[in-house]
């Protein structure tokens, strides 16, 4: 199977039947759509076993305060990384490890076949664990970055890393012994903007359908595109076990798993 098949022999999980319906809207819209616009936070990567973040049993939300006497948001900033890297490198190991091993789903290899099927298919992704790209998706817009892309803070040296198993934390620069770093964005670091501004050219060129799945949809940036396509007249989707802030504002509400709607949409579009 290459990186960008699905296996379809593969059982998916049962959905309700107000999930069945919507799934049927949701594939005759996608029988008239060019371009679509993906938006996916951690539950994306759930079913490939990475832990969820600010959902329920999220790992945020789980461990308020750090043994460090720190709340995570200041343990994973950038103030704390330049001033106890650490600390910060302690929890970075953390997530690193939940994706250590982890694979794409069914889900991830969906978006990147849908590459062939339509004009367009973009993703913004709030997840540092380079699965979409693993599964072949072209157009991803991963605003947080990536765990596995490394930069030096003096002198800019960058490398790549499949893990940290081999690191000495904090790590050091080879060249000039200068501190490393990730090339994600921390807690009160500012957000990429030719990422953003390459979302909101691609708005311009216009969407058909937008997808927000598997995130908390807690950040302005993450909810704005779909309020934003919902205002033009565009279709919005929301696919996610939990309710969140814009739940009760999209189109069309699936309370199921990422990995399980996403194959259910294709398997049932592919034979439409």
């Amino acid at each position: 199977m290459t990186s960008c098949q699905i296996d379809r022999s593969a059982t998916v999980p049962a959905l309700s039947l107000d999930d069945e319906r919507a799934v049927d809207r949701i594939v005759q819209a996608m029988s008239r759509a060019r371009r679509l616009l993906f938006i996916t936070g951690a539950g994306m990567s759930a079913d490939s076993g990475l832990p969820t973040y600010r959902g329920r049993d999220g790992i945020y939300r789980a461990q308020q305060t750090t043994p460090h006497g720190f709340s995570i948001e200041q343990a994973l900033s950038g103030p704390m990384l330049r001033t106890r890297p650490e600390i910060t490198w302690h929890y970075l190991l953390e997530l690193e490890k939940t994706s250590r091993h982890a694979a794409p789903n069914r889900g991830h290899y969906v978006l990147a076949e849908m590459d062939g099927y339509f004009d367009a298919v973009w993703v913004l992704t709030q997840n540092v664990d380079g699965l979409h790209q693993r599964a072949g998706s072209r157009n991803v817009l991963d605003v947080h970055g990536s765990l596995h892309a490394l930069e030096c803070m003096r002198c800019g040296q960058q490398t790549t890393t499949p893990d940290y198993s081999k690191l000495t934390l904090p790590p050091r620069c080879s060249e000039c012994e200068g501190p490393i770093r990730p090339q994600v964005v921390l807690f009160e670091e500012e957000l990429p903007y030719d990422k953003f501004s390459r979302l909101w050219y691609e708005f311009g060129a216009g969407f058909d359908l937008i997808f927000s799945i598997g995130t908390s949809s807690m950040f302005e940036y993450i909810v704005e595109p779909v309020r934003v396509g919902r205002q033009m007249g565009i279709t919005t989707v929301e696919i996610n076990p939990e309710t969140t802030t814009i739940s009760s504002e999209v189109d069309i509400k699936i309370g199921a798993g990422a990995a399980t709607v996403l194959a259910s949409i294709w398997e049932r579009y592919l034979t439409w």
